[in-house]
Order: C-alpha cells, then structure tokens, then sequence
C-alpha cells in the first residue's frame, strides 16, 4: 500500500457496487480517508454488492470510513451527503468522485417524463450540487479534486446510416444527460481556475464489467469491447491526485494510462503480475 492519499477526504458516489466501490477501494488502500454513499445500505433486490459490503472491504486498510445512505435524485436528500461526510471524516472533503448515475434505456418515442427527470438528477444536479457543497473548503484549503464519471454515449452519432451499437437509440437521454455533465465539467473548471481546484471528467473506452453493466449488455459484448475495472479505476485517481494545470479535461480512462505512461495496479494498489 502507497500513501498517495494519506491524510485526504474523499467522497465517492454511488458506491454500494461496481466502479464506485473500486474507486473507494483503491483511495482507500493509499490512505485515504473515504466516504461512501449510494441509496441503500443493504443489498440491492436485483444486483450484487451493498454499502456495508464496500464499508467492510474499506475497513481492511485501517483508515476511516464513513456510510451515507441517501437517494441522489432527492434534492433534500442529497444536500445532506456532504455535511454528513464531513461529520463522518472529522474535516472537509478534498476529493469528491461523482461516480454515480441513473440508467434508463428506452426508446425516445415512449420515453416517459418522469423517467427523463430522474435521469436529469442523478447524473446532471447531484453532480453539481454536491460540487457546490465541497467548493466552499475547497478555495479556503486552496486546492481541491473533483472527478465525474462520463460515458462514451455523450458523443453524437455519425450518420445516416447510424451505426448505433449494442443499446441503439435507447441510450439517448442517458448520453444526453452525460452530454450535459461533461459540460458542466469543463465550464466550472473554467471559472475556477487559478484556485487550485481541479475538474475533470473521465469516460471508459470500453465497457466495464460492473454488475450492472454485467446484466445490460455483458453477453453482446466481445473481449475488445471491454476494459478492465482496474484500468479504469487506475484512470480515476490519476484525476484525483493531478496537478492544477489538469482541469477541465474529458478524459478517457485508456487514452490517459497511455499519454501518462500509468501503470495499472490491483485495487489494492499492489502492481499487477
């Protein structure tokens, strides 16, 4: 274990599963001190993984970790994550990764309202307002990492003809909620820089098998059409431990290992064989 992160808070969304609980993981396992929160605290009825489990694998590295349940698409809900977080840690978060996110697929024809509203405030709202709730300790502290998890699917289709792949249009208000997050990356790292507050986004190249992804789509998929979770988790605290220059970014968690020459390590941060 390395102590890259000795002595940060961070916050990661979303993290009862998936690249949540590895990013949690891997701060954890170099030293930081690491709130997690996601909906539930006990399983999910359909997918595997919980927050007490990530707690208990968080545990393991004897630094502090704090549990917060609370339902992001809830505006009152989730402007308690933070304040309790920093009650949980004993100080102001320094790391906020906005992991987590709503996914609906369906046509756009029938695509219900309500459905596109949750969309909007998981993957849109929460991010920004719990970036808004870390910026205050953040300017003070002069300095500060935020890191959002985007989604190839922000990208525009090429056409006609539309090669639209294995989820076709149905992924449509999903990217265009991630459409809308990388450029609220890019705009408040924008008007926040010089302050020593960094704001990137990062993006898979290829799937990550997460137990959600695992269920949508994990038997369309052939071998290079998949990134490993610790490529991608290798990525997100590249982001989370960069100098101030780097802000503003979407960056593909590939392409960065390659343009930064990372070597990608187990989520225990041990090197891989």
């Amino acid at each position: 274990m390395t102590g890259r992160f000795s002595r940060r808070r961070a916050l990661v969304t979303g993290a009862s599963r998936g690249i949540g609980a590895a990013i949690a993981e891997r701060l954890a396992a170099e030293g930081a001190d690491v709130a997690i929160t996601a909906r539930t605290l006990d399983h999910h009825d359909r997918l595997a993984g919980s927050l007490r489990e990530t707690q208990a694998r968080l545990e393991r590295y004897g630094t502090n970790v704090g549990v917060v349940v609370a339902d992001l698409t809830d505006e009152t809900e989730r402007a308690q994550i933070v304040p309790r977080a920093v009650e949980a840690l004993g100080g102001p978060i320094e790391i906020l990764v906005n992991n987590a996110a709503a996914a609906i697929y369906q046509p756009l024809a029938d695509f219900p309202l309500r459905r596109r509203r949750v969309l909007f405030e998981a993957n849109v709202h929460a991010p920004l307002d719990l970036a808004q709730a870390v910026l205050p300790a953040m300017r003070d502290a002069g300095e500060g990492w935020i890191v959002n998890l985007s989604s190839g699917s922000a990208r525009l289709w090429a056409g006609p003809p539309f090669d639209l792949g294995v989820t076709g249009s149905t992924i449509t208000v999903y990217g265009a909620s991630k459409a809308a997050l990388d450029r609220l990356t890019n705009g408040l790292a924008a008007e926040l820089y010089g302050t020593g507050i960094r704001v990137n986004a990062i993006e898979p190249r290829a799937a990550v098998m997460s137990e959600g992804a695992e269920a949508l789509v994990g038997s369309s998929l052939r071998a290079d059409q998949i990134e490993t979770m610790e490529e991608m988790v290798e990525g997100v605290v590249a982001l989370c431990d960069c100098p101030p220059h780097v802000t503003g970014r979407i960056a593909v968690s590939l392409d960065l290992i390659d343009e930064w020459r990372l070597t990608v390590h187990n989520l225990d941060a041990s090197r891989r064989a």
